[in-house]
């Protein structure tokens, strides 16, 4: 079960950025797999196609993911668990597998200041290289923004 203390002070804002993180269950590092990466990437370009989100930036990591955007017309806890199941059953098929593929819950920044975007980004993006899973914001191929890298 998610922690409470994640939800204590939600705001759903629409038009406001969001920097998300969400970890797989028991960390798996289910997205070293390149087919598993991509999936997750295909369902993160998939709520800006349909409308729920405008993405800044994200990065899939080993085990977890981090996801900048601009919350449409859709509440924040709603793209999360559409993303959440959509990628979690498409992953499932893909290996043949069944169960959480997630954790519980998410953990979210609601972005107030937007001299601030930059920096968020620039931290997602930079998190391949302070891992060791790159050495530059251009090698890692499962991270992208929308913005030049640094």
């Amino acid at each position: 079960m998610a922690s409470p203390s994640l939800q204590r002070g939600r705001i759903s804002s629409t038009g406001n950025c969001y920097v998300v993180t969400t970890v797989t269950a028991g960390r798996a590092r289910l997205f070293v797999d390149t087919a598993n990466a991509q999936e997750v990437i295909h369902w993160l370009r998939a709520s800006d196609d349909q409308g729920r989100t405008e993405s800044v930036a994200w990065v899939v990591m080993p085990d977890h993911i981090h996801w900048m955007f601009y919350l449409r017309q859709t509440p924040l806890a709603i793209v999360m668990r559409t993303f959440k199941s959509r990628s979690a059953k498409a992953i499932n098929q893909l290996n043949k597998t069944q169960g959480a593929l997630w954790q519980p819950g998410y953990y979210d920044q609601l972005q107030r200041d937007e001299r601030q975007l930059m920096t968020e980004a620039t931290y997602i993006l930079t998190n391949p290289v302070r891992a060791g899973l790159a050495a530059g914001t251009n090698d890692y191929p499962f991270a992208w923004c929308r913005w030049p890298p640094p």
